[in-house]
């Protein structure tokens, strides 16, 4: 599909309750993705017995077609591949008529992660545009990072601080104004009841990334005493830290309970209010922006029109050396290989294949597989399985190549397109990427999604019109208008990087005006 893809609008004429009927153009009812695809999307509801002209001849729909399904354009004998997006996205249980739905019904996934070609397309990105902005307003760290927020987080160590945490940010609500945009308490559920390996390992290495966002300006950390993730385990690297930022800690063990740890700790929060008041935005370059990118709540117009938009607009930013970051990867998970043919050597992406591999790993450990991931959600907005959803989630990462493959809330180094290895979960994947260093996070939902972030901005980009008109407190742009026909996938992209640019310059998102706040560190072992 082209990027200047616009589709015509529909009109209500013929519509009835069980759909559109009568006698419609394809490209009026449906999205044909690419030439050789054998299915067709539908824009809006279809009823059974709608005639469809094509090039093919005029097909007669045999199903009820719900807006976001596929139908056959074709016969698909069984066994034989059902191709969307130019791809296989799986095989035809049974035989499948022209104009028949086309969903789990009668649909078997396939896909051969072993065989990959790497390194073999050299994407440039494309031209920047003279007109779009080249700088932003944000707030310069000691350590040479830019944020777009300035916060204080109070951080939790472990789950038996949390309630600690969240008190402490209550008592300084009023710790805000124009140039400190408050107090986030980062309460969660982990720290302990755990073994002393990896999960905690992960933990240190996402709290610490979160106290070092560039939103981040100073931060507390509150533990127990007793917990396995223990304060001690920060002194040293706090010590240092101290060096670009304030960061402090408290004990509650120590302090003498939970009442005295909020007075202290409220004492130590407004004590660094007073310092981080002078701070000031300044202009700065657009290569200064780490952008998450992220999506929840997909339906099948996700990947027609919100995630190849937000690709667009990060092309751009990468065009102006930027750093987009991709994750999910459990929905990359048969797209892979249009990101290992564009890995900027072989080794980036054996790496790729290689995080797909061990999480495919991780989750048989529970009996479960990748196809797993689409939620009955995704189902009921049409997506069958979990290649058709990658193939469309992973237009989010633009055209240009990846140059890099990094783990969980491991330190991201642009410019250019980062992969990062997180679960498909949103608040577990968004947690992942702000403590990589995310300023600002876009995510693109279908079915509707009101999550945000404590101290990452979250742009929501609606992927149909009636999402965002549904949610419209929840949503700040819609991607709807494509498949509308009132606006092409360029004209999208261009308002969702300009959308960026105001936001990391101070203009609020829905979720932050809504309160969104939500953090979830990434547990990978049992419960002891």
């Amino acid at each position: 599909m082209s990027e200047d893809a616009t589709f015509p609008i529909i009109t209500s004429a013929g519509s009835e309750p069980g759909g559109l009927t009568g006698r419609q153009r394809l490209e009026t009812a449906a999205v044909l993705l690419a030439p050789g695809d054998n299915v067709a999307v539908a824009k809006a509801d279809l009823g059974r017995g709608l005639e469809l002209e094509h090039s093919e001849g005029v097909l007669k729909l045999a199903d009820h077609i719900p807006a976001g399904h596929k139908f056959a354009l074709r016969e698909i004998p069984q066994a034989m591949a059902i191709v969307k997006y130019g791809h296989a996205i799986g095989t035809a249980l049974q035989p499948i008529r022209r104009g028949d739905w086309v969903h789990v019904h009668n649909v078997e996934m396939v896909h051969d992660l072993e065989r990959q070609d790497y390194a073999i397309d050299r994407p440039l990105p494309p031209d920047f545009p003279a007109d779009l902005p080249r700088t932003f307003l944000g707030y310069r760290r000691p350590d040479g990072r830019v944020g777009t927020r300035n916060y204080i987080a109070v951080v939790a160590a472990s789950s038996c601080a949390s309630h600690v945490c969240l008190a402490i940010a209550d008592a300084v609500a009023d710790v805000r104004g124009e140039n400190l945009h408050g107090v986030v308490a980062l309460p969660h559920n982990e720290g302990c009841g755990t073994h002393d390996g990896p999960d905690i390992e992960q933990l240190e290495r996402t709290l610490k990334g979160i106290c070092v966002n560039p939103n981040v300006a100073a931060t507390l950390m509150v533990g127990l005493g007793c917990e396995i993730n223990h304060l001690a385990r920060y002194a040293e690297w706090g010590s240092r830290s101290r060096q670009s930022r304030p960061f402090a800690q408290v004990e509650i063990q120590s302090a003498g309970g939970t009442v005295r740890t909020i007075a202290e700790g409220v004492r130590i929060v407004r004590e660094m209010a007073d310092l981080l008041r002078a701070h000031e935005r300044s202009e700065q370059a657009v290569s200064r922006l780490v952008l998450g990118l992220n999506c929840g709540g997909s339906d099948a117009f996700s990947g027609i029109t919100a995630n190849p938009a937000l690709g667009w607009a990060a092309d751009l930013l990468v065009a102006a050396s930027g750093t987009a970051v991709l994750a999910e990867t459990a929905e990359i998970y048969g797209a892979e290989q249009s990101l290992t043919r564009r890995a900027v050597d072989v080794r980036t992406g054996e790496q790729l294949v290689h995080a797909i591999r061990r999480y495919k790993e991780y989750v048989a450990r529970f009996g479960a597989t990748l196809d797993s991931n689409p939620s009955t959600g995704n189902r009921r907005g049409g997506i069958t399985n979990i290649v058709e959803k990658s193939l469309g989630a992973v237009t989010k990462g633009g055209t240009t190549m990846l140059t890099a493959v990094v783990d969980y809330a491991e330190q991201v180094a642009g410019p250019g397109l980062v992969f990062m290895d997180t679960p498909g979960y949103d608040p577990v994947s968004l947690t992942g990427i702000a403590a990589g260093g995310c300023s600002l996070i876009a995510f693109t939902t279908g079915r509707g999604s009101a999550i945000g972030f404590p101290v990452v901005p979250v742009l929501k980009i609606a992927s149909n019109s009636a999402t965002f008109l549904r949610m419209h407190d929840n949503m700040d742009v819609n991607a709807g208008e494509i498949v509308d026909g009132k606006a092409s996938i360029r004209d999208v992209g261009v308002e969702i990087y300009r959308r960026l640019v105001s936001t990391a310059s101070g203009r609020l998102t829905k979720a932050e005006i809504l309160g969104h706040r939500e953090f979830a560190p990434w547990r990978i072992g049992p419960v002891m």
